[in-house]
């Protein structure tokens, strides 16, 4: 493993399968799972990490299909249970069970972890991301939330990797600062993630992770029936913090409604000022906030 600083970063395998990963802290403190959402990578929880090292041992690994880590063809390798595989085998090398911590798509991992592998996840932390059940509620009214997320359609359509990535990145920086606060992403930072988005293969691998979805997106004013799911097995037993950035855009506070049906235990934080990408905005508010809940 190389070593830069407070940060060790380096490849590891997981089920014969290379994927980079980043850790700040002492191994010997209590382990924090950091799970990146779209378009970032594991380099996107420095900020945080910095924050709380002196707490955890952060572990942030490029998830399957970014940055350096494996990206394997084809659609299906992006479904949902074969991500959450992944993490689990990666808790299980670290003698788990950790904190796990998400955010947008790696909320759903965090979600599907502590759902399935509940002996894996001793508490979840989710910032700005989705239950299943309450975001297909949400979606499936034909309303605002609809309205919201009909990039998704975008992006399952073929060839749209090809479309974000023209004018170096015009079309994916459009998308990921649509309505939203990206000040953050300059300089160093916007050159350090647009090199991980070059990388052969990436873009259409991340954009895999939407069209592998079953997540039914309708058309805005066409509502749908909601899909029969498994309600019993969506349950999330662990201590649950919300940490919510009130800005958002792209997440509507609906997406949320309901979530304490699925999440006896639960602890909700409002972020004001802060949006999707609170993580990058308000890194000390959110440190402060999971310290707080975090015994």
């Amino acid at each position: 493993m190389e070593q830069s600083g407070p940060e060790k970063h380096g490849i590891v395998q997981i089920d014969e399968q290379s994927f980079f990963i980043r850790r700040w802290g002492d191994p010997a403190l209590p382990r924090l799972l950091m799970l990146h959402g779209f378009p970032e990578y594991g380099g996107a929880w420095e900020e945080l990490a910095t924050q709380l090292c002196h707490r955890f041992h952060c572990i942030a690994p490029d998830q399957r299909g970014y940055g350096q880590s494996w990206a394997p063809d084809g659609i299906s390798a992006y479904a949902t249970s074969a991500l959450v595989g992944d993490m689990a085998a990666l808790i299980r090398q670290q003698e788990g069970p950790v904190t796990v911590l998400g955010h947008d798509w790696g909320a759903a991992v965090a979600y599907g972890l502590a759902m399935s592998h509940p002996d894996l996840v001793s508490r979840l932390i989710i910032a700005n991301g989705v239950h299943p059940v309450p975001f297909q509620r949400a979606l499936a009214k034909g309303e605002a939330q609809t309205v919201a997320s009909q990039y998704i359609l975008n992006l399952r359509q073929a060839g749209s990797e090809q479309a974000l990535a023209a004018d170096d990145f015009k079309g994916l920086m459009a998308l990921f600062s649509a309505h939203m606060d990206l000040s953050w992403l300059t300089g160093a930072r916007l050159q350090a993630y647009k090199r991980e988005w070059a990388r052969p293969g990436r873009l259409q691998a991340m954009v895999n992770w939407y069209r592998a979805s079953p997540l039914r997106v309708p058309l805005p004013g066409a509502a749908i029936p909601m899909p029969d799911l498994p309600l019993d097995r969506l349950k999330v037993r662990q201590p649950h913090l919300l940490l919510w950035g009130d800005g958002d855009t792209a997440l509507l506070p609906d997406t949320t409604e309901g979530l304490e049906e699925f999440a006896a235990d639960l602890t909700r934080v409002t972020l004001p000022g802060a949006d999707h990408w609170l993580h990058h905005q308000k890194p000390e508010a959110l440190a402060r906030a999971i310290q707080n809940w975090h015994p």
